[in-house]
């Protein structure tokens, strides 16, 4: 089997790209608009902006994948926000380019999608929940659901909320390694306490999208870390099991920030149809945050 990955630079990618290396079972299939972060032991790397359709069906056309696994996006929410054309581009219309690919070539494609299509209002979501963007990022991200539901090719979404963990070349934050390094600078921060996620553990959600990959798995899989809690609650944990000075924490909430994007208030994902159909098992918040003290050794 060839497994293609899109955004293969991102803290996903990485880990995504590393898992099928490790595991053997599949070949890969690098992509990413820049060149590779990490070296490559077994895998191929090409150079791949998925918002030009030309270059997609080139390398798709290339590698004849089997499985391609989207990883890419644009994931910052305010600046998805306030520059919107470049949002669609990259989250929607590069996506309806993988589509049209993956129909050309029988390839099955899982997309990776965010709990943001959600408002928010009740958490702890079942993959039949009805979606409801509050922001632009959700709204992009629903519209490349709707493209991939709607597109004939064999199809699985998967679904995720606040992502961490560590990259090898330390490119990328999360709420982990923020909260981590302003402590250990011995600076205040400002944690709001009204919004809830399920965190999940970079190479959690890249064993889900592998599970799915071998499985050729079709539909909508909410896949997440197990552990419901407030953002403030995951700053003070983190700041626990670190050893550092949680004082620092000042719990506030979300009507004291002034920024461009809204943000649901309460998501977080019911993962037992991961767990029943996928094989899924991931980490709690405290088995993660031991993974990234190793990694960062």
């Amino acid at each position: 089997m060839k497994i293609l990955v899109t955004g293969s630079n991102g803290l996903l990618g990485q880990k995504l790209t590393e898992l099928i290396e490790r595991n053997g079972s599949a070949q890969l299939i690098a992509t990413a608009a820049r060149p590779s972060a990490l070296p490559l032991q077994t895998g191929k790397f090409y150079s791949l902006d998925i918002t030009d359709k030309s270059s997609v069906d080139r390398v798709i056309d290339q590698c004849q994948p089997d499985v391609i696994i989207n990883t890419a996006a644009m994931t910052q929410v305010d600046h998805c926000e306030t520059q919107r054309e470049e949002c669609w581009r990259t989250n929607v219309l590069a996506v309806e380019n993988l589509v049209s690919a993956s129909r050309k070539k029988n390839a099955h494609l899982i997309h990776v999608s965010t709990d943001f299509i959600f408002n928010g209002t009740q958490g702890m979501l079942d993959e039949n929940a009805i979606p409801e963007p509050v922001n632009y990022y959700g709204e992009s991200k629903l519209a490349a659901e709707k493209a991939v539901i709607a597109s004939g090719v064999s199809w699985c979404i998967i679904r995720t909320v606040l992502v961490y963990g560590v990259t090898g070349d330390m490119s990328r934050s999360n709420i982990v390694l923020w909260v981590k390094k302003n402590l250990e600078q011995g600076k205040s921060i400002q944690v709001v306490s009204d919004q809830w996620r399920t965190p999940t553990l970079a190479e959690d959600l890249a064993m889900g999208c592998y599970l799915a990959a071998i499985k050729r798995a079709n539909g909508i899989f909410n896949v997440s870390g197990p552990d419901y809690m407030s953002i403030y609650d995951i700053a003070i944990r983190t700041a626990d099991f670190f050893g550092l000075d949680k004082s620092l924490i000042k719990e506030t909430d979300s009507t004291k920030f002034t920024q461009p994007a809204k943000r649901p208030p309460r998501t977080g994902f019911i993962i037992d149809k991961a767990r029943k159909d996928l094989g899924y098992e991931p980490h709690s918040f405290e088995e993660g945050l031991k993974t990234i003290a190793t990694q960062l050794k």
